[in-house]
């Protein structure tokens, strides 16, 4: 099997390279770190008018890439981590739209997403729930030809920059569990909807947000009342296929980097068996992940839906980031933990932020509690647990 990516491919990877290099400045980058918030609109709309938003998507002006290139594409954005966080949203729902959808809301809303002039949310977890997303508890009731809602929901992320929230709620209060349930689209400037910050351990601005009869149009409903469930589903997929290995791959390097530098007594880190022996193993687990990632894209390629594939690259490569940014940050010692921050921060503190950041690389996307479940149920045929 060869391993090796195509021209085409490593044409856009150079492309992709080329454009991070002129428009994620320093200053970008500085203000992303302090303020906590993946998202920047003249970036967005940057990426946007290469039609790098939905790339597999055929647009005028533009050829559609290949799941290949978009993995590359992917990669690249991710490994510099470049502020597309509010794009990954927001095309989730667009994908979502676009398969259930009416046509006006399509029409309304994809083009926008698409060219970097709107924004998406997402609005499924809520602060009783954890990772029960079927345990919604925000309510959508009719009112005349149109919707009032109430409720909140967590890790709203962007919510506070995003122009709509991706909003699953109940519309059967009779109902359980996964039945009942409708999504929507609402417009977050919509009187009744507060956004209040929440900042986590690694510094990323997410919101909880608050809907306190807000009224909806009908026109703003995306799932066929009581089908909500399945259009969650559709966005849920992509996100359990997330690539994660560029963010291990960027600590890798870091840490390699600091290894090759030569200390004070003349000598380098790296000479040292037990650095090169750490820095191995993590190598080695990029590796996996790495390739975990690309059976993903290979399937999708041949029209198949990754859906246990999905679930255990995710899973490897979120807990080998937890594993190897502490174990890396204990390689490198006490000077691994002075963050940006501080100008005398190893590796501009890279390092130190890895290890912040790991931590939730485990709960983003789904558990991975609920990856094994996941993993167990459509790879082994275990049953559902109990709950």
């Amino acid at each position: 099997m060869d391993f090796t990516w195509d021209a085409a491919a490593e044409r856009l990877r150079a492309e992709v390279r080329s454009f991070l290099a002129e428009h994620l400045t320093p200053e970008l980058e500085e203000r992303v770190y302090t303020t906590g918030v993946s998202h920047d609109e003249e970036f967005l709309r940057a990426m946007g008018e290469r039609n790098w938003i939905a790339p597999e998507w055929p647009r005028e002006g533009f050829e559609a890439l290949d799941a290949f290139e978009v993995h590359v594409l992917t990669d690249e954005l991710t490994r510099a981590e470049a502020p597309t966080v509010a794009a990954a949203t927001s095309m989730m729902v667009a994908k979502v739209i676009r398969a259930v959808g009416s046509q006006a809301l399509q029409s309304e809303i994809l083009t926008k997403v698409v060219r970097g002039e709107a924004t998406i949310a997402l609005g499924m977890s809520e602060p009783e729930a954890g990772s029960d997303v079927a345990a919604v508890r925000t309510r959508a009731r009719q009112v005349g030809g149109g919707w009032v809602i109430d409720g909140q929901k967590m890790f709203t992320t962007n919510g506070h920059v995003a122009d709509y929230v991706f909003l699953l709620a109940r519309t059967d209060p009779e109902s359980e569990r996964h039945r009942g349930l409708t999504t929507f689209l609402v417009p977050l400037g919509s009187p009744g909807v507060e956004v209040q910050g929440v900042v986590t351990l690694s510094g990323e601005r997410t919101n909880i947000t608050f809907y306190s009869e807000v009224s909806l149009e009908d026109r703003w409903r995306i799932s066929e009342v009581g089908a909500g469930w399945h259009s969650l589903m559709l966005a849920l997929q992509d996100e359990h296929s997330a690539p994660f290995s560029p963010h291990l791959r960027r600590l890798v390097e870091a840490t390699e980097r600091w290894a090759r530098e030569v200390a004070p007594d003349g000598r380098a880190p790296i000479e040292q068996e037990h650095v090169r022996r750490r820095l191995a193993h993590a190598a080695t687990e990029l590796e996996v992940a790495q390739l975990l990632e690309i059976r993903t894209t290979c399937m999708e390629a041949n029209g198949e839906v990754p859906v246990a594939e999905g679930p255990m690259s995710k899973l490897f490569s979120t807990e080998a980031i937890a594993r190897h940014a502490e174990g890396l940050t204990a390689l490198v010692g006490p000077d691994a933990l002075r963050s940006r921050l501080d100008r005398t921060a190893v590796q501009d503190g890279l390092i130190e932020h890895a290890l912040r950041f790991s931590l939730g690389t485990t709960i983003y996307g789904g558990t991975s509690e609920i990856q094994r479940n996941i993993i167990a149920q459509r790879r082994c045929g275990l049953p559902r647990p109990r709950s």
